[in-house]
């Protein structure tokens, strides 16, 4: 029902009938309040458009915002195992290098050590020469043809 369909409205006349004047008053009055209502209501529904509007972009906003969350944890999770799998991978390394190293300063020092061990053969070697030579030349000085060419020299200088 609408207030034209309220303000078209007659009814049939009666001889005992109700005061045209109050009727048409009283029809009057309820088709302001009718019309007061239907204005409200369309309000009304307008505002409820408007804030399911609202409610589904924030429910829209909220999923994204939910996927965006989960994304990003598993994203953080996925950076945290690639730093896991890249420091094994450096540790890895580092413990190869480190073996490397020892290994290397290892074979250094059993060289160094062999190296050391001819250097002194050769020290022992070169002082028993050189004490061999030393004491040939001791004897040599020690001994009666050394004397014999003194005396031989101090022959010719005396003549």
């Amino acid at each position: 029902m609408t207030p034209l369909d309220i303000h078209n409205k007659e009814f049939g006349r009666s001889l005992r009938g109700y005061n045209e004047d109050e009727v048409n008053e009283f029809l009057d009055r309820v088709i302001k309040d009718y019309e007061a209502l239907i204005r409200e209501n369309r309000l009304l529904e307008e505002k409820v458009a408007t804030l399911e509007d609202r409610l589904t972009h924030f429910q829209n906003l909220e999923d994204t915002l939910s996927k965006s969350i989960i994304v990003a944890q598993e994203t953080a999770e996925e950076v945290k195992a690639n730093a896991r799998k890249e420091a094994q991978l450096i540790i890895k390394e580092a413990e190869k290098n480190a073996d490397r190293i020892v290994n290397e300063s290892l074979v250094k020092s059993r060289k160094m050590a062999m190296e050391i061990d001819e250097i002194q053969k050769q020290a022992s070697v070169f002082r028993a020469r050189f004490k061999s030579l030393v004491t040939a030349q001791l004897e040599l000085l020690e001994s009666e043809q050394w004397n014999h060419l003194l005396d031989e020299k101090t022959i010719r200088v005396e003549e």
